[in-house]
């Protein structure tokens, strides 16, 4: 299967970062692209760097213009197209939100992201309610696709359940990025353990993983921090591990990534690691901590 992947910088002007994405996707799909994928929250800046309230006026209803727009897109290209889109449930209730689009531009599924973090420059909790769908692959022309959104990378039970409901690949947008004053070798540091991660949820379950990240630089409007220097370097990496595709920290790009979704059934059937599970005596992974 062909998986394009649009790795792209943004601004404040949100007509202009709707047409870069709508142009990656096209750029995809002229390289054969049947699924498409963006990174997170790809319509705006990346607004969690501070708490403010007034940043609630970026969400939209899901059906809503963004959401109309990139169906529209889907349909057009004919490709199935898994978007993140700052959601308004109800007043005073907002999610950071995955709609995935069928080749006709019809809703496939929706994944409100889970795990919502609380870090400086990462202010998620201020905005996002937890998710409440769950686990939960969407069914789609090319496959079920476990789709995950950022923060929920880190998190093996995630991967593993989404596994368990049948996905058939592992699908993460993202915005992650570097704070100015680390230095060099603890931005390497991080950059490895979120690949290392990601690659370990596609060892464990036997899935090709797809990370797509912002690029660029974004400033902190408020002047609390630097800004976050997002490291792009979306990747794919295959269901032992090995990388297939890595893109460039620091430039935009749109390109395809063949996918062999076979090597899921070889794999497993020679690390049968579901197979030998303990499902019996892991009743205490649901505590908090194992005093």
């Amino acid at each position: 299967m062909k998986v394009g992947i649009v790795q792209q910088s943004n601004t404040g002007d949100k007509a202009a970062n709707i047409a870069k994405s709508l142009k990656g996707i096209a750029e995809c799909k002229a390289q054969g692209a049947e699924l498409v994928v963006l990174q997170e929250l790809h319509c705006g800046l990346y607004f969690c760097q501070a708490e403010e309230t007034e940043q609630f006026d970026l969400a939209e209803p899901i059906p809503g213009e963004s959401s109309r727009i990139f169906a529209d897109a889907a349909k057009q290209h004919g490709v199935v197209l898994v978007t993140s889109l700052f959601e308004k449930r109800a007043p005073g209730l907002y999610h950071n939100t995955s709609v995935v689009f069928e080749k006709d531009g019809s809703v496939a599924g929706v994944y409100r992201k889970m795990h919502i973090p609380d870090d400086p420059a990462y202010y998620e909790k201020f905005y996002f309610t937890p998710g409440d769908i769950g686990f939960k692959p969407i069914q789609t022309s090319v496959g079920k696709l476990g789709v995950l959104v950022c923060w929920d990378q880190w998190y093996p039970e995630a991967a593993r359940l989404m596994a368990l409901a049948g996905a058939e690949m592992l699908i993460y947008p993202t915005a992650i990025g570097w704070e100015s004053t680390d230095s060099v070798e603890e931005k390497n540091r991080q950059f490895t353990a979120w690949q290392t991660v990601q690659r370990g949820h596609a060892v464990a379950n036997g899935l090709p993983v797809i990370a797509v990240n912002r690029t660029g630089h974004e400033p902190d409007w408020t002047g609390v921090t630097n800004g976050i220097q997002f490291w792009g370097q979306s990747f794919v990496a295959g269901p032992q591990g090995e990388i297939i595709f890595s893109a460039p920290s620091d430039a935009e790009i749109n390109t395809v990534i063949d996918i062999d979704k076979k090597r899921t059934e070889e794999v497993r059937r020679i690390w049968p690691f579901l197979r030998d599970r303990r499902i019996d005596a892991y009743g205490e992974i649901l505590k908090r901590y194992i005093d």
